[in-house]
């Protein structure tokens, strides 16, 4: 297909068939529970910051953007020796975090806000395409095998349409399967030099937040597309050449519903461990605890002094003797990076990194 050959939205075929609808029940139903359990959480920010870096880690290893937690943990705490890999990922955090706010604030997904958070994910203003040339090439052989729609008049055309077709209320199209439908005209306009498969995902989840199946954007969608890589491609690809929805549908359906499952499993353990540490502080340091001060070191994986100092309005003395003590107790283990001191909440860490 060339750039002439990218039909508007909505598609002229029939998304329901049976099998589709068959798996759309299973992704509601697990996507329901997802949002059921977190819409308990009093403070979904601390589950939220602790999803969204893992979500952060996959979607950049897609584009082959490598990196380990531990220099996530030293992106984080802005501490040196960080690799450019985990900056990389830490932007791609704060760029799923600025569309969330502004998805919240707005509840609509419009191109200006895509735009804004692509170029918090690259760190530049290029914008749209500009230049002809862009072509996607088979990784192993190089073959050209899709080559996207050129200049910027016809990709904004392109994305006006796209978003018409995201903020569109009236139809009866069930919103998961339009998220399938939505993810493929993006990936398909590519309308951007870098970031397109990360902007991508995160239009993924904001769409779903927009809709109101999702309060925060939990779900982990990168892990299960890292799984079935060559799948994704293929799916892609069949829709383009033959017009084969109900394939790449179904195959973003069944994203959804494990991914949402592996979600609630990992959002109920961080939740569980945050609630043992809550009891155990309260044992063991009574005149210390407090939830604020617990949730505090859960909202990442580390914290410092000047964290704890805003956070609870003490005195910068007493934020230095909390953590202090908090660390001969095994509940952190600190580092000391420049002049700094950070203090890593090191059970969150590992239950994290070690989610599988």
């Amino acid at each position: 297909m060339n750039e002439h050959e990218l039909p508007l939205l909505p598609p002229q075929v029939e998304l329901e068939s049976i099998a589709v609808l068959k798996q759309l029940a299973r992704a509601n139903r697990a996507l329901a529970e997802l949002k059921g359990y977190s819409d308990t959480i009093p403070n979904k920010h601390i589950l939220l910051n602790a999803v969204m870096i893992n979500e952060a880690k996959d979607s950049s290893a897609i584009e082959n953007i490598i990196t380990t937690h531990n220099d996530l943990y030293k992106a984080m705490s802005e501490a040196s020796g960080a690799s450019p890999a985990a900056k990389e990922v830490v932007n791609y955090r704060t760029a799923l975090w600025r569309g969330y706010e502004l998805v919240k604030d707005h509840d609509m997904l419009t191109t200006n806000m895509v735009i804004e958070m692509q170029g918090i994910l690259e760190k530049n203003e290029a914008g749209i395409r500009k230049l002809p040339g862009t072509v996607l090439r088979n990784e192993t052989t190089g073959e050209t095998i899709y080559t996207p729609p050129a200049g910027e008049t016809l990709l904004r055309a392109l994305l006006h349409n796209l978003e018409q077709y995201m903020n569109e209320t009236e139809d009866a199209v069930d919103p998961l399967i339009k998220l399938a439908v939505i993810h493929y005209q993006f990936e398909s306009i590519h309308p951007f030099y870098d970031g397109n498969g990360r902007t991508g995902r995160i239009i993924n989840v904001l769409y779903l937040v927009m809709k109101g199946l999702l309060d925060s954007p939990i779900l982990y969608l990168s892990r299960y597309i890292i799984r079935n890589k060559s799948a994704y491609y293929r799916h892609l690809q069949s829709v383009r050449i033959h017009q084969e929805w109900e394939d790449w549908i179904i195959y973003m359906l069944a994203g959804v519903e494990e991914t949402a499952k592996e979600s609630l499993v990992l959002v109920k353990k961080i939740n569980a461990e945050l609630e043992r540490m809550r009891e155990e502080i309260r044992e063991r340091l009574p005149k210390l605890y407090s939830m604020e001060l617990v949730d505090l070191l859960f909202y990442e994986f580390y914290t410092k002094i000047t964290y704890i100092e805003k956070g609870l309005s003490v005195t910068r003395k007493t934020a230095a003797n909390y953590l202090s003590t908090l660390e001969k107790e095994g509940f952190l283990v600190s580092e000391k990076v420049g002049k700094e001191r950070i203090y890593q909440n090191k059970r969150l860490y590992d239950l994290v990194k070690n989610d599988i």
